[in-house]
């Protein structure tokens, strides 16, 4: 062990900054692989003039970084912090510049969360985590408590991130995929749907045939309008007027439905009892037992919240369809 230790495993000791450190990255003389000059199988490493090998050890990797030449960066075998697992890549996340920029662009310039994850190319829920704890930490650090900065600092250094725009004209860093298809609960449960031939079978007609409220695929992806607008970029080129006109019209779209739904909030925080002690606030609400429906499975009903088993799999159920409309 301490011939490890002391050896290829004194890589290990003083992380890289600005990089990962997973074993992967290394070759089994402890020498960074993505730093080294790349030769044949069989070829002996190059020479300067005097015989010595130029590839990078540790130590001329720390010269160079001390004298502020780069390192290169990370391949997808390098983002492997499980040697045995193969499968598994360490996925980036939100160096601290970008999530100072998220906040801003929120808190200061009024931006909708809709807006900056389709500018920064982050999902929607992770943009309302991160101004939500920013918003926790600025009020901790106004109350004088203390933060795990060292902790987090030396956790994020350990990480794949994304970096912030260095500038206001360049354009972000690619994240993450931010308008994959949610996974409805209506679709989660075995369906039997007889089709005549002569019908045209859409995604319409598959929402319909899983439920009657269930919106096609093409309205429940988190950004449709960056679809509708990618068409709309297609059939009129050249006429920047009209994506902009459209751009304008989204915006309103969308801070009307926000303005509303702020307004239910409101409303229902209004119309809640509330009984608080020094720890707990509890919200009572006024329910009917009639909200269930006749059949006890209706969504507006009491326990909705907490999930209904469907009926799919019970035995007994008819799972085939025994007439065709």
């Amino acid at each position: 062990m301490f011939r490890w230790l002391n050896g290829p495993g004194a890589a290990f000791k003083d992380p890289l900054p600005g990089s990962t450190n997973y074993l992967n990255a290394y070759d089994p003389q402890g020498y960074l692989i993505r730093a080294r000059t790349e030769t044949t199988p069989g070829e002996a490493p190059p020479t300067n003039e005097t015989g010595e090998d130029i590839n990078l050890g540790q130590n001329q990797l720390e010269q160079n970084i001390a004298s502020g030449k780069p390192i290169p960066k990370e391949t997808a075998d390098d983002l492997m912090p499980f040697p045995m697992n193969r499968q598994f890549r360490s996925q980036p996340v939100l160096s601290e510049e970008l999530r100072d920029e998220v906040y801003k662009k929120i808190s200061q310039e009024g931006w909708s969360v809709r807006k900056v994850s389709a500018f920064y190319r982050i999902e929607m829920q992770r943009v309302g985590a991160v101004f939500r704890l920013k918003t926790i930490e600025n009020q901790w650090t106004q109350e004088g408590k203390r933060l795990a900065t060292p902790y987090a600092r030396a956790v994020i250094a350990m990480l794949p991130k994304t970096p912030a725009p260095p500038t206001a004209k360049t354009l972000p860093i690619f994240h993450e995929s931010i308008n994959d298809l949610p996974v409805h609960s209506a679709t989660t449960t075995q369906l039997f749907h007889p089709v005549p031939e002569s019908m045209h079978f859409n995604r319409k007609s598959a929402a319909k045939a899983f439920s009657r409220n269930l919106l096609p695929a093409d309205d429940r992806i988190p950004h449709p309008e960056m679809v509708e607008l990618a068409k709309l970029e297609e059939e009129s080129r050249g006429r920047e007027d009209l994506l902009e006109a459209r751009r304008k019209e989204l915006e309103e779209e969308e801070a009307a439905i926000i303005n509303q739904r702020r307004q239910q909030s409101a409303a229902r925080e209004a119309a809640a009892k509330k009984a608080e002690n020094p720890r707990w606030l509890f919200r009572f609400e006024d329910v009917k037992v009639e909200s269930v429906g006749k059949d006890g499975r209706a969504k507006g009903g009491v326990g909705a919240r907490y999930g209904i088993p469907p009926q799919d799999r019970k035995k007994g159920q008819i799972k085939i369809p025994t007439r065709v409309k």
